[in-house]
């Protein structure tokens, strides 16, 4: 009995043993590299997973859209985006004076999936404000697909300088949404310069005893009629929100005749403004006018093209018209009565302008 159980343990020990001997050999290096090799696995995987989840496709730029106006579509939603069209009016940089009105217009696509209603806005978020509405809203549907131009009135900064609003649409729950700006250079127009001449078929001059004459003569007669010359300039070219800065005339080739500014109580020719039209008897002026824009008293004065500032205030009350029109002449008494014709004659008369559009 005893040999029967030491035998029977010998043979289960050398099976054992036997097994032992066909599996294959591993060190503890290997299973060390093995674990460590599943988990960066699993560890690739799971970044792949995070990367494919959060990655937004790129946004497309439509033909014709600038890329100064920031455009950013939602990351999380594709309901409420737009896409940047066009600067309507103002595009940036556009230079703008001090104080200055003007209204800027942004067109915008909705390329989301969802409607543009009454209740979503344009509001205002960051920068210069600029005299801008802090909220603005639609004034109408706009489907997917649809572009739409919002308009907000602003006013210019009153100092010189680079200035940018920054604005956003919200949706009908308070939710912001793509950015876009307005961006200006404020800095004051530059003064320009315009010479207005006479318009000969408009000019002329009328005397005392109803006599209307081509040449622009001023001054008495032999028998002493007097003169009265009137001119006419075309004021059209000047813009009509210019602002005057001055005026000067110059008479160019005038001549005289005797001695015309002995006439009058001073001596001195005066212009008035007088609007008439095509030139009539009827445009004499009788008596001791007031109101004068400008005035000389010698050649030398007609020589010296100093600045009128009467007639600066009459240009600019002109403006949007057409033409400024002057009579001028000398105060009574108009003639001396000593037989000689004492006249200031002439030529092509140019006020000389400098204004500020």
């Amino acid at each position: 009995m005893k040999r029967t159980h030491i035998l029977c343990v010998a043979v289960v020990l050398a099976g054992t043993a036997m097994a032992g001997c066909n599996l294959p050999r591993q060190d503890p290096a290997s299973i060390q590299t093995a674990a460590a090799l599943t988990v960066q696995a699993e560890i690739t995987a799971a970044a792949k997973a995070v990367t494919a989840t959060s990655t937004t496709a790129p946004f497309p730029t439509l033909p014709g859209a600038t890329a100064t106006t920031a455009v950013q579509p939602s990351a999380t939603s594709t309901c409420d985006v737009a896409q940047f069209v066009q600067d309507v009016t103002i595009p940036d940089d556009t230079i703008i004076e001090p104080n200055a009105e003007f209204t800027k217009t942004w067109r915008l696509r909705n390329v989301g999936t969802c409607s543009w209603t009454p209740s979503y806005a344009v509001v205002f978020f960051s920068g210069e404000s600029m005299g801008g509405p802090a909220t603005q809203a639609l004034t109408g549907n706009v489907n997917p697909g649809q572009t739409v131009d919002l308009s907000v009135d602003l006013k210019a900064p009153a100092s010189n300088g680079t200035y940018t609003g920054n604005w956003r649409l919200r949706n009908a729950n308070g939710v912001a949404f793509t950015n876009f700006y307005v961006r200006i250079k404020v800095q004051p127009a530059a003064a320009q310069n315009a010479d207005l001449h006479t318009i000969a078929s408009e000019d002329g001059h009328v005397l005392s005893n109803g006599g209307v004459l081509g040449p622009t003569n001023v001054g008495d007669s032999e028998d002493t009629t007097a003169r009265q010359a009137f001119l006419s300039f075309d004021i059209s070219g000047i813009p009509s929100g210019a602002a005057i800065n001055q005026v000067k005339v110059d008479f160019g080739d005038y001549d005289t005749l005797g001695d015309p500014f002995s006439l009058g109580n001073d001596g001195c020719i005066r212009a008035y403004v007088q609007d008439y039209g095509t030139l009539e008897s009827s445009d004499y002026f009788v008596g001791d006018p007031t109101g004068a824009v400008g005035q000389w008293c010698s050649t030398a004065e007609l020589d010296a093209e100093a600045q009128q500032a009467g007639l600066k205030t009459a240009l600019q009350s002109k403006l949007g018209g057409s033409r400024l029109q002057l009579r001028i002449q000398f105060r009574p008494p108009l003639s001396n009565g000593d037989g000689v014709g004492d006249v200031v004659r002439f030529g092509d008369v140019t006020l000389k302008v400098n204004y500020t559009p």
